[in-house]
């Protein structure tokens, strides 16, 4: 059976919608998506950095439109693990867990792998939106788009805009 990793941050959980809500209850800043493409989030949001090592943050991410169910689809078709860095941000490692627990409880903790570097992950398929993380990577790499990553033309990677199309290739 093939073994499917996916990020949860940008992937499963929409950190963009997180910090833009957050931006505007702190700064009353609209910061409008289109005017954040080809720029990393915490360069994009002026207190980000605050953001994301604030108790809740990422607890309460919204889903990725669609994310519920291409999971579950992909749990009951393939060897699903979720790889997320749980280290660089202190809260993020329990909040993330919970989280995981509350949006697919289908899947069990044995799936979840929390970690540091994903440089040790391998399997059959790896979906990500940070090039960093599927640069190391043997499997088949595929590219959840966000601003972040729109400048990235590699042809090592397939590119995907919605989890409908990644249902439809695997």
């Amino acid at each position: 059976m093939k073994k499917v990793i996916v990020d949860m941050d940008g992937v499963m959980a929409d950190v963009y919608h997180q910090l833009i809500a957050f931006e505007k209850r702190d700064s009353g800043k609209d910061i409008n998506l289109d005017d954040v493409v080809g720029v990393f989030e915490l360069e994009a949001f002026p207190n980000g950095k605050k953001h994301v090592n604030e108790i809740g943050f990422f607890r309460t991410l919204p889903l990725m439109k669609g994310s519920r169910e291409a999971m579950e689809y992909l749990n009951n078709k393939y060897d699903l693990y979720i790889v997320s860095a749980g280290m660089e941000f202190p809260n993020s490692l329990r909040e993330k867990y919970d989280w995981l627990a509350e949006y697919f409880p289908f899947i069990t903790w044995e799936q979840n792998v929390l970690c540091g570097s994903k440089k040790v992950v391998s399997g059959d398929v790896m979906i990500d939106d940070y090039p960093k993380n599927l640069k190391h990577f043997s499997g088949e790499k595929i590219i959840f788009t966000q601003p972040h990553n729109h400048h990235v033309d590699d042809e090592d990677y397939k590119r995907v805009n919605s989890w409908e199309e990644i249902m439809n290739i695997l």
